[in-house]
């Protein structure tokens, strides 16, 4: 074994407390008491009580890592002289009749604080028969796991040692990193369901771990920031980089579990909030309405930008083709036109039998609704004209109808059953344009021009009678001249 790790008896005898050999009979008497090494000195009258206990205060302020025969928390606490030995007796008679454990019971007598707790179960915890990880890395003990896992990050393996040994026993699985570069690199393999992290280290801190995470692509992950500085402006900074909770170092192991189970359940209800949005419409839709709640699905009115698509040709093939194949190409068809409503950032309404429609603006808005929905629809033409040129599959056209203006949006429905949706005079007339467009042809109605006019071109067509319209409605073309405008300006 190394000069740098050696076993406890190994360690007494550079102390020169006791000689090899004497190391050697108590070794001998393990197999038959049980005992440890330190005990087994003990009992074959080589060391005393007080030396064993001062060895193990040695052993804490030297350099090198001593592999310790991990005694109990309560010699350890002794040896520490954190505690006298009385104490430590009456809380073991106390653990016999509540069940708690002996560090709890001597925090709640006052005779130990949870800095000397954090201190000697870290100490406990390399005091294993097994050489400590290598220095950053990862350390995870075995639990009956309820299906959630836990990283805890900090600098200090002693406030690790403490803070996983109390989450293992509430069923969590936790895994500790002292290495914050090399937790957030981890962070994406082992898929963490909560973060704890130290805010005061060296090199890379708290809040920046925090930062890191939230703009990254763990952003859902919930972050819990630890630490024992109570200065506010380095709470607020904390929480101020998305820390959903921020938890004192003395708090009890309790208050910490509390913590912990509050901050899960918040977010397991985020996620399902997430889970009934993404359906609908984009990540970066689903994201802006969790970070401002800015959302009213109850009814309001909003300058919107709706698309109809329709699907030309299909009622003729369905009519010929077996229901399956009808099935398998209309939703391979309806997905490739919802991809990039999702993609533009537009919010999926409705599919309507072999077409569907989306709205941009509700229920979040953007500067540019109007540019992302002409957008979606120039992605949904390249989408069929590169299905075209597939010999094997059926071909098919594509209208498109695009109006911009105000409606209710809101969830419509009974009691039973609800649906967001978009309903007013913009809507029928995009449905009408929709109806109206060639295969191949994307019509847009007079707010949709207005709101590109700054964008680029076109082409002007004459008003049109609508069903519902006592006025003919302004009638343009999206041109070529409009796409590559568009595609410039994404350049850029």
């Amino acid at each position: 074994m190394s000069d740098s790790i050696r076993r406890f008896g190994d360690f007494l005898v550079s102390l020169g407390l006791v000689t090899d050999s004497q190391v050697q009979e108590a070794l001998a008497l393990q197999p038959l008491t049980g005992n440890r090494v330190g005990e087994a000195l003990l009992s074959l009258g080589y060391v005393t009580r007080a030396q064993l206990q001062r060895a193990l205060s040695l052993a804490v302020q030297k350099g090198d890592t001593v592999v310790l025969d991990r005694p109990p928390l309560g010699e350890i606490l002794v040896g520490l002289r954190y505690v006298e030995l009385a104490a430590v007796t009456q809380a073991l008679a106390e653990q016999q009749r509540t069940g708690k454990r002996i560090g709890e019971l001597l925090v709640e007598q006052g005779t130990l604080t949870h800095k000397q707790l954090y201190e000697a179960l870290g100490l406990q915890q390399r005091m294993a028969p097994t050489p400590p990880p290598e220095e950053g890395g990862i350390t995870s003990l075995p639990t009956e796991a309820n299906g959630q896992r836990l990283v805890v990050i900090d600098d200090s393996e002693l406030a690790c040692a403490l803070v996983q040994e109390g989450l293992v026993t509430q069923g969590y699985e936790v895994t500790c990193f002292t290495d914050p570069f090399l937790a957030l690199e981890q962070v994406d393999v082992i898929k963490p369901d909560l973060v704890l992290t130290d805010l005061d280290m060296p090199g890379l801190d708290g809040g920046e771990v925090c930062r890191r995470l939230k703009h990254g692509p763990r952003i859902s992950v919930p972050v819990i920031i630890l630490t024992a500085n109570d200065a506010d402006e380095r709470r607020v900074k904390g929480l101020r980089e998305g820390a959903d909770d921020y938890v004192n170092k003395g708090a009890s192991m309790e208050e910490l579990a509390a913590r912990v189970e509050t901050v899960l359940r918040r977010t397991r209800e985020t996620e399902r909030v997430r889970r009934l949005f993404a359906r609908y419409t984009s990540d970066a839709v689903v994201e802006e309405i969790l970070r401002t709640g800015e959302v009213n699905l109850t009814g309001e009115k909003r300058e919107v930008t709706v698309l109809f698509a329709d699907i030309r040709n299909f009622t003729a093939f369905a009519e010929s083709r077996p229901p399956e194949e009808v099935m398998r190409v209309l939703n391979e068809v309806l997905g490739k036109l919802a991809d990039a409503v999702l993609e533009w950032g537009g919010t999926l309404d409705k599919f309507l039998g072999d077409g569907l429609m989306a709205v941009w603006g509700a229920p979040v808005k953007h500067e540019d609704d109007a540019a992302s929905a002409v957008s979606a629809a120039l992605r949904m033409m390249e989408e069929f004209r590169h299905r075209n040129l597939d010999p094997d599959a059926p071909k098919f056209d594509l209208g498109i109808g695009l109006n911009t203006g105000p409606v209710l949006a809101g969830s419509l429905g009974s009691a039973r059953r609800t649906e967001y949706t978009c309903i007013g005079d913009t809507v029928n007339v995009a449905s009408r344009l929709c109806a109206l467009a060639a295969p191949g042809e994307i019509l847009v109605g007079e707010g949709t021009a207005r709101a590109l006019e700054h964008v680029g071109p076109l082409e002007p067509l004459s008003p049109v009678r609508v069903k519902g319209k006592a006025q003919p409605v302004p009638l343009f073309r999206v041109t070529p001249q409009l796409d590559e405008a568009l595609s410039a300006q994404r350049r850029f």
